[in-house]
């Protein structure tokens, strides 16, 4: 894609780059997000509301951003949103240059796109490449999108991650979340649509209401040979607090067997807030039965 000067520039002016301060008492803190964090956003509205990752702002007492012209402003935490992963900021001020977001449910594989980046302060950095995946997306940590948008860029290092993904018209069509440099499909992106779909209700209540809150028992995990094995747990989690240790291979839950992630993740999410997850795990040759809790996610790293 050889995307026009000006069309870069109209992106560019929109992309901020953002500096939180996190205290060191924040349980996002222990589990190695760091108390100094910087990444990218891009303002989505002439009156300032800023679209980057949650990470990014998890438990953020201040937030500075960065303007394209250098000027550096407060910002307002306005959601974090856990289901998704996106988080919100407010800008004072109104006539912000700003770019629309459209849903990437028109978007096909194959397609160019371009994606803006920070580098720090008024420095951006800009990249082509194209989509190279569009579907179902599940991580270590607990987190599932149902539509994801991955994307090549030409170079790796494109930056600090929260920032836009583009189509040809310079529409952000996802958010980029975690640039996976070593895999065929290195840019992960959240698309777009999920912030369309809840604005209202993140402006209004910091998170989305009309969607049942993600419940978690504090674990990192990985699939292997069709086995789920723990590769961490959580500090002061429900898995934390039930025994639950590295290395062990999760049989079943609830009676199911778990031969994935993701099903793991599933039996979870039927569960209310409080109710325990019935494990059956492989340790050192011998099963065990442990009860979890699971919690809602935001209760933990909010």
């Amino acid at each position: 894609m050889n995307a026009a000067v000006p069309l870069l520039e109209k992106v560019a002016s929109a992309t901020v780059s953002i500096q939180c301060q996190v205290p060191q008492s924040h349980s996002s803190v222990a589990i190695g997000l760091g108390t100094e964090r910087s990444g990218t956003g891009t303002i989505v509205s002439q009156d300032g509301l800023i679209l980057t990752v949650n990470y990014m702002v998890m438990g953020a007492k201040s937030v500075a951003v960065t303007l394209a012209n250098g000027e550096q402003v407060p910002a307002q935490v306005v959601a974090r949103d856990f289901t998704t992963s996106l988080g919100v900021l407010k800008i004072e001020g109104h006539g912000h240059p700003h770019i629309e977001p459209v849903s990437s449910e028109t978007c096909v594989i194959g397609q160019e796109i371009f994606l803006i980046s920070s580098f720090g302060d008024e420095k951006r950095g800009a990249d082509t490449g194209m989509i190279t995946y569009l579907g179902p997306f599940d991580a270590a940590w607990e987190f599932v999108l149902e539509r994801c948008v991955c994307v090549t860029a030409s170079s790796l290092n494109i930056g600090l991650n929260g920032g836009p993904i583009c189509n040809a018209k310079g529409q952000l069509i996802a958010v980029s979340y975690l640039n996976f440099a070593d895999l065929l499909r290195p840019i992960l992106g959240i698309p777009a649509e999920c912030f369309i779909s809840g604005r209202d209700e993140l402006v209004r209540h910091g998170h989305r209401v009309s969607m049942p809150r993600r419940l978690c028992l504090g674990v990192l995990s990985f699939t292997l040979r069709e086995h789920v094995v723990i590769a961490g747990v959580f500090p002061g989690s429900p898995s934390d607090r039930a025994g639950l240790r590295q290395g062990d291979l999760v049989l079943s839950a609830d009676g199911s067997e778990i031969h994935e992630r993701k099903a793991l993740y599933d039996a979870i999410n039927k569960h209310r807030p409080g109710e325990s997850v019935r494990l059956r795990i492989l340790r050192n040759n011998e099963v065990h039965s442990l009860e979890v809790p699971a919690i809602i996610v935001d209760d933990y790293l909010g």
